[in-house]
């Protein structure tokens, strides 16, 4: 019996190991190329810019830095999926072609919905505390043109 779980065991790990070898020459996930900056909105102060930058200019900008495991599958898909919607949804680099969503940036980053929970384990610099997640929404505002609540304001 001990033997016939070992050899199925061994057997899956030789499976899963060729599984991980085979995806690595899947071709997706491995143009990381960062289009030339354009242009970037008129900040509204510095600090904006550089909480920006900490929190949301990986996805969100065509100065995109991508680190080694980015080359790596699957890994290097959800980074190149994560990247691509956020470049297509709101790019700091190119403000002639902001996606329908810049408006809405304060508000998504007052809500906690971005920077995502996934992007914290290898970016603990992204996380924000409440005072910066506050300075950082009513920055955006203030340079994109949009409307976010303060918390608690105008909620029954």
């Amino acid at each position: 019996m001990k033997r016939t779980i070992g050899r199925v065991l061994k057997i899956f790990v030789i499976f899963l190991a060729a599984a991980f070898v085979l995806i690595q020459f899947i071709p997706y996930g491995r143009n990381h190329t960062n289009p030339p900056v354009v242009q970037e909105p008129a900040w509204n102060a510095p600090e904006t810019r550089a909480m920006a930058v900490r929190a949301c200019f990986d996805c969100h900008s065509n100065e995109t830095i991508w680190p080694w495991y980015t080359n790596i599958a699957p890994v290097s898909w959800l980074t190149q999926r994560d990247v691509d919607e956020g470049r297509h949804k709101l790019n700091f680099s190119d403000i002639a072609n902001f996606g329908e969503e810049a408006g809405e940036a304060g508000e998504t980053v007052l809500k906690g919905e971005m920077p995502p929970l996934q992007y914290f384990p290898t970016h603990p610099e992204a996380r924000l505390n409440d005072t910066e997640r506050q300075q950082l929404a009513q920055g955006l505002d203030l340079t994109l043109g949009g409307e976010s609540r303060s918390e608690g304001e105008g909620q029954d």
